[in-house]
């Protein structure tokens, strides 16, 4: 495993996104899920970059009352084209719009993360954007991407780590793992704010 499991605390993902289980674990630490079950709908005249922050945030302080002496990770994504926020679809028909909206224009993808220390009450917060340069794709490409990949709980419908990638001209961030659901790079300095030895 490459790090000390005596004294290592618990560390809990407050989510239930299966994306950000499977990018969690490719830091091979021992961690637990759960869902953390809060509202997550935006504020009125909330940006996206802010929801998603007070949505990380919202997930972990949800959970950690259940797990005392655990670190407790929230996470979120909002999606956002011209400051306009792109939720998950829900649907083939939203799903639809939204990647017509987003064709041959830039989207910006907020990925915000909160680790929670359950026991010091210390809170760590990062946001961290990622630009996303769709290119001129087709109506067909767009119902034969929806048909495979059926993308409807992935931010404005983009499902970059699967087959969406093929809709993409250009990403620009310093995570590429936070266009997934958690900035892995941001989460680690974060893990190791609180002494954890990761290697």
């Amino acid at each position: 495993m490459g790090i000390l499991l005596l004294n290592f605390p618990r560390l809990v993902l407050a989510s239930t996104s299966p994306y950000r289980r499977e990018l969690l674990a490719r830091l091979r630490l021992p961690f637990e899920v759960e869902p953390p079950g809060v509202d997550e709908a935006a504020l009125a005249g909330e940006s996206a970059s802010d929801t998603a922050l007070r949505l990380a945030q919202v997930k972990a302080r949800a959970v950690a009352p259940r797990y005392p002496g655990a670190l407790v990770i929230g996470s979120d994504q909002v999606a956002a084209l011209d400051g306009e926020r792109l939720g998950k679809p829900g649907s083939h028909e939203r799903a639809v719009a939204q990647l017509k909206a987003m064709r041959g224009r830039t989207v910006l993808f907020h990925t915000a993360l909160a680790l929670l220390n359950s026991t010091s009450g210390a809170l760590q917060t990062a946001n961290v954007p990622t630009e996303v340069s769709f290119r001129d794709y087709t109506d067909r490409e767009i119902e034969r991407y929806l048909e495979i990949e059926r993308p409807y709980d992935c931010s404005g419908s983009a499902k970059i780590e699967g087959l969406g990638i093929v809709l993409v001209e250009r990403v620009s961030g310093d995570d590429p793992s936070a266009l997934i659901g958690l900035p892995l790079v941001r989460l680690s300095a974060m893990l190791r704010n609180e002494g954890l030895t990761l290697v």
